[in-house]
C-alpha cells in the first residue's frame, strides 16, 4: 500500500508541470517535497507498528490481515505512537490542516483535469490507508482514541480551510482549500463512528463526483478568460454559457445544498453526531460548513455574475462538446447519487462500513 501511494504521488507530478513556467514548477517541488516528508513519516510509522507486536512477544509483520488478528496483543504505547505518526504522514497526503499547504499551489496549477484527478482520487487513497489502521486500532480496543483524534483533526481541517476561503480571488486556489474542508469532512465522520462511518464513505464517492463537475468547469472558465483571478473573471454565465452555470452548480454541489449527493452524505454525518450526543461536535461542524458556504459562495459569485470584459470577449473562446460533456456527467452524477442511491453502491458502502467496524 505504501509503495503503490508513493507511485501515484511521483506519476502525478509531471502532470502539474503542464504548464511548463515558473509557478508551476514550484507547484511541482512544493508537492514532492511535502508529499515525501508525508510518504517518509507513514514508512516511520509503518516500522512502529511493527515494533508494537515485538513489544506484545509477537513476530512483526507488516500485513494487515496478521495486525488485525493480533491487534488485542499489541503494545499499546507502541500503538498509539504508530497511530499518530501514520495519520500525520497520510494526512500530508490527504492534505488535511495543517498540513495541507502542498494543495493551494498543486491546484492552482494543475489543469482541470489533473486538478480533477488529485482531488477525487489520490487524496482518497491516502484516506482509504488511514482507514486500514483505524481498522487496527479498533481490534486492539483503541477506537476511542483513534477516532477522537481524526473528529478534532477533522473539525480543524474544516476551520482552516473556512479562514482561507474567505476573501480568496484565485478560484482554482479556492478549489484546493475546498478540498482541504472535504477531507476534514470525511476524518470527521470516521471519528464520529456508526452511522456517520458509512456517511463518510458516501461522502468519499459524492466529493470525488462534484470535485469533478468543479475542476473541469473551473478549467473551461481558465481557458475562456486566460486568468484564475476574479479581479479579471466576470460574466462566466455570459460568456462560458454552459461552463458557467455548471460552475454555480458545483458549487451548490459541493457546499453540500440539496439535491446534490454532498447534502444527503453531510446530513447522514450530522445526524450521527447528534444521535450520538455529541451536540457541541455537532454545532461546530454546521458552523464550519456555514463558513465555507459563505466564504466560497462570495467568490463563485464574482465568477459567474457581472458583465464579462471587452479582454475577455475578444478571446473568442468557443465551448464544445467535448470539454462541456463530461462536467455533464459528472452533474447528472451527482444529482443522482442526491435523489436515489444506485442499490449496489449502497449495498457496498454497508459492507465496507461494516468491515471497517470489525462487524463482519
Amino acid at each position: 500500500m505504501w509503495v503503490a501511494i508513493e507511485t501515484a504521488t511521483l506519476s502525478s507530478a509531471p502532470l502539474l508541470y503542464f504548464n511548463r513556467n515558473q509557478r508551476s514548477l514550484e507547484a511541482v517541488w512544493k508537492y514532492l517535497l511535502i508529499g515525501s516528508v508525508g510518504v517518509a513519516l507513514a514508512l516511520f510509522g509503518s516500522f512502529f507498528l511493527a515494533y508494537s507486536a515485538l513489544k506484545g512477544g509477537m513476530a512483526s509483520s507488516l500485513l494487515f490481515e496478521d495486525l488485525v488478528r493480533d491487534a488485542p496483543r499489541l503494545s499499546i504505547p507502541w500503538l498509539h505512537a504508530a497511530f499518530v505518526i501514520l495519520f500525520v504522514g497520510y494526512g500530508t497526503k490527504m492534505g488535511l490542516a495543517p498540513m495541507h499547504t502542498w494543495k493551494p499551489d498543486a491546484y492552482g496549477e494543475a489543469p482541470g483535469v489533473v486538478g480533477a484527478l488529485l482531488a477525487g482520487g489520490l487524496t482518497n487513497c491516502a484516506f482509504l490507508a488511514i482507514l486500514r489502521f483505524l481498522q487496527i486500532c479498533t481490534a486492539a480496543g483503541e477506537g476511542a482514541f483513534a477516532r477522537h483524534l481524526l473528529m478534532v483533526m477533522g473539525l480543524v481541517s474544516m476551520g482552516v480551510a473556512g479562514v482561507f476561503m474567505a476573501g480568496q480571488r484565485d478560484y482554482k486556489r479556492m478549489l484546493a482549500y475546498s478540498s482541504v474542508e472535504h477531507m476534514g469532512i470525511l476524518v470527521f465522520g470516521i471519528g464520529i463512528g456508526g452511522l456517520a462511518t458509512f456517511g463518510a464513505l458516501l461522502h468519499l464517492v459524492n466529493n470525488g463526483l462534484a470535485k469533478g463537475l468543479l475542476f473541469l468547469s473551473a478549467g473551461n472558465i481558465h481557458r475562456a478568460y486566460g486568468s484564475k483571478h476574479t479581479d479579471n473573471v466576470t460574466g462566466a454565465l455570459r460568456l462560458a454559457p454552459a461552463s458557467g452555470p455548471l460552475f454555480l452548480a458545483g458549487f451548490f454541489a459541493i457546499t453540500g445544498s440539496p439535491p446534490f449527493g454532498p447534502f444527503m452524505s453531510e446530513f447522514t454525518i450530522l445526524n450521527a453526531a447528534v444521535t450520538g450526543g455529541r451536540f457541541a461536535s455537532a454545532a461546530l461542524f454546521l458552523l464550519m460548513l456555514a463558513i465555507v458556504f459563505i466564504g466560497m459562495g462570495a467568490t463563485v459569485l464574482r465568477v459567474v455574475q457581472g458583465e464579462p470584459s471587452e479582454a475577455a470577449r475578444a478571446r473568442g473562446y468557443k465551448e464544445r462538446l467535448l470539454t462541456v460533456g463530461p462536467a455533464v456527467a459528472f452533474l447528472a452524477l451527482v444529482v443522482l447519487m442526491g435523489v436515489y442511491i444506485p442499490r449496489p453502491v449502497s449495498a457496498l458502502l454497508h459492507e465496507a462500513a461494516a468491515f471497517l467496524e470489525l462487524k463482519r
